[in-house]
């Protein structure tokens, strides 16, 4: 079994979790890019009815931010995502996102070597926060993700998702371009917290793209 296969079996258990925990009028959302020991996997919250890969029509992947802006500038700004890609997405409402731009647009996130999830894949209608609880039904399945990409570096977004993944409390703010260690089973990961770039973390998007700057050049 391949890594996409892996992950694939995962979808099963993230869509009875939508049921518990989403919208129910719409679908999760998983993950994509580089399956096989990506550089970097970059770890958000959860995802919301913005993104049009969470509505029952749509037939192609169920990746994050799929149909939004912002997130793409970010990757833009820190060197990983192409301009022509970046160019069209800026261009784009969210309905014109279709299923092979949205597969173009994440061949993009393989080749620069990334994977992008959320700690939780419940899809909500609006950004209402979810509660600790809820996201650690989802840790387990996370953990297991990291398990089968084996990421050299992981950027977690935010004290909340920090916090719950490396179970300390964690402020971004205090802790910039700090490494922690994160031990799953026998294998040892790097986690480094980030200030969350979107919504009303927009205004800290020049910190996270600094920071995530410095933490591709660390070794």
């Amino acid at each position: 079994m391949n890594r996409k296969e892996e992950l694939e079996k995962l979808i099963v258990e993230y869509d009875k979790l939508q049921e518990k925990y989403g919208a129910k009028e719409l679908k999760s959302i998983y993950n994509g890019g580089k399956v096989e020991n990506p550089e970097l996997c970059f770890v958000f919250m959860n995802p919301t009815g913005r993104n049009i890969a969470s509505l029952p029509e749509w037939k192609g992947i169920q990746s994050p931010w799929i149909g939004t802006k912002n997130i793409w500038k970010l990757f833009f700004k820190i060197g990983l995502l192409d301009k022509e890609i970046f160019e069209n997405i800026e261009l784009k409402k969210p309905a014109d996102w279709d299923e092979s731009f949205a597969q173009k647009v994440y061949e993009n996130v393989e080749k620069h070597n990334y994977f992008i999830t959320n700690l939780g894949k419940c899809t909500q209608l609006d950004a209402r926060p979810l509660s600790n609880s809820v996201y650690m039904k989802y840790l387990e399945l996370l953990f297991k993700e990291f398990e089968i990409i084996k990421p050299k570096k992981i950027i977690t977004f935010g004290n909340q998702v920090s916090s719950i993944i490396l179970n300390k409390k964690i402020c971004v703010s205090e802790c910039r371009k700090k490494k922690f260690s994160l031990r799953i089973k026998d294998e040892e990961y790097t986690v480094y917290p980030v200030y969350y770039p979107i919504g009303n973390g927009m205004r800290n998007i020049d910190k996270a793209v600094e920071d995530i700057i410095e933490i591709m050049k660390s070794k």
